[in-house]
């Protein structure tokens, strides 16, 4: 059993579905099975809309004739077919699909998260040093690497949960929503799982809160369960729900489908794709990143390297088959050519390095170019209202100041502009 799809896909050659109490026995690997599932689905469809079109007519005759000597025999036939006919049921399996939309949050700054020179050790251990990363409003990033690496002990300097070294700045207007297995615990014992979402939910959304508790596995009376009795594995997947309809701008997911079956797993990952805010995935699972993420931090030997591109690519790029085999590289060989290419990309990977250092610098010194711009505007028309009344008008002391100003906004949108020109040229 496992709810990895890649890893399903590439050693199964059959699959068996349990669907509404019928087992189905498909002779093929996964992914052709979801194709076999979907058109027996469309087939069960049509066959059902058949029948009932065909039942319509029979009673639409029989109502019709009943009464009439000449076709009693036709209508005693078509009773006995409608006594004999057995209904086409259609699966319920795809009914339970669901598309699931974050709660719009405010917007951010354009930086939400920067690492400068992040470092953190424990004792005389050294989990990893040198950190130097910028994510962008509206990246989807991952974090990959071996147990151990770091990736969660970062998620922890960012979430201010430990001390660490370095600078490590939380961009303006964040609102973080946090998934880990320990946000778990922290739900209340009492509530009942439907209470738990609804105490949480607002707008149209709570008149779907059962739907949403199916998509998650919590159909039916397991909706009224109070939290105390469920597992370890069903507590993480309700703090999952809490997670989805809690407005945030920044999540951060901290092995999020761990405890998820495949169909959650697809309604989870649609709800990010559509979500519009910045997303952190800590997860070795490859085919939920897939089409997910646009960037990968590589966790490996106390360093964190920056990989453009998604998933499949960052394993084509190192050789690998999944993410468990980082630091693992495919037999001698391979092992030569990543070091040969890791040397040769080094200059690179600092130049870009030092890129997005000249980039921070330029956008700071354009976000202070425009508070400057503000605050002697505002100055401006605070001098304008007074020199519009008599007295102001009578004072030459306020011109004098007027005058001033007005060459200091000149001044300061010259520098805002070079600033901008000097942005745009990185």
């Amino acid at each position: 059993m496992s709810h990895d799809r890649a890893f399903i896909n590439n050693v199964t050659t059959r699959t068996i579905e349990i669907s509404c109490g019928v087992i189905y026995d498909y002779r093929v690997k996964y992914n052709e099975f979801v194709e076999l599932r979907k058109e027996r689905r469309e087939q069960q469809q049509r066959a059902y809309e058949n029948q009932q079109k065909e039942i319509a007519d029979a009673k639409e005759f029989i109502e019709r004739f009943r009464y009439k000597p000449t076709k009693a025999v036709q209508v005693q036939s078509r009773i006995k077919m409608l006594e004999k006919i057995v209904p086409i049921e259609v699966d319920e399996v795809d009914n339970k699909t669901m598309r699931l939309k974050f709660p719009p949050a405010i917007r951010s700054g354009n930086y939400p998260v920067i690492c400068e020179g992040v470092a953190k050790s424990y004792g005389d251990h050294t989990v990893f040093s040198g950190v130097d990363l910028t994510i962008k409003r509206g990246e989807k990033v991952a974090f990959v690497g071996r147990n151990g690496e770091g990736k969660t002990t970062l998620v922890k300097c960012i979430m201010g949960e430990i001390p660490f070294d370095g600078t490590l700045t939380i961009g303006h207007n964040i609102q973080i929503g946090y998934y880990a297995q320990n946000q778990a615990q922290l739900l209340d014992d009492e509530v009942t799982v439907h209470d738990t979402i609804d105490n949480v939910a607002t707008g149209p959304i709570r008149t779907r809160i059962n739907d949403i508790l199916g998509a998650f596995m919590f159909g039916g009376e397991a909706g009224q369960k109070k939290v105390k009795v469920l597992s370890g594995g069903e507590r993480s997947r309700l703090a999952m729900i809490r997670l989805l309809l809690t407005p945030n701008n920044l999540l951060i997911l901290d092995e999020p489908t761990n405890h998820l079956d495949m169909a959650s797993k697809d309604v989870l990952k649609e709800a990010i794709q559509a979500f519009d805010g910045t997303v952190i995935v800590v997860s070795h699972d490859r085919e939920f990143l897939d089409g997910l993420v646009s960037k990968v931090y590589e966790f490996a030997d106390g360093k964190v390297r920056e990989h453009l591109g998604g998933i499949y690519d960052f394993l084509q790029k190192k050789n690998l088959d999944n993410l468990a085999d980082i630091g693992r590289m495919k037999g001698a060989p391979a092992v030569q050519a990543a070091q040969d290419k890791a040397s040769a990309g080094k200059d690179d990977y600092e130049a870009r390095k030092e890129q997005e250092r000249r980039k921070r610098k330029v956008q700071k010194k354009i976000d202070d170019c425009e508070k400057e711009v503000e605050r002697i505007s505002k100055e401006i028309k605070d001098i304008e209202e007074w020199l519009s009344t008599p007295t102001g008008a009578q004072n030459p002391a306020m011109f004098e100041a007027y005058g001033k100003l007005k060459n200091d906004l000149a001044e300061a949108e010259k520098r805002w502009e070079e600033a901008m020109i000097e942005g745009e040229s990185l």
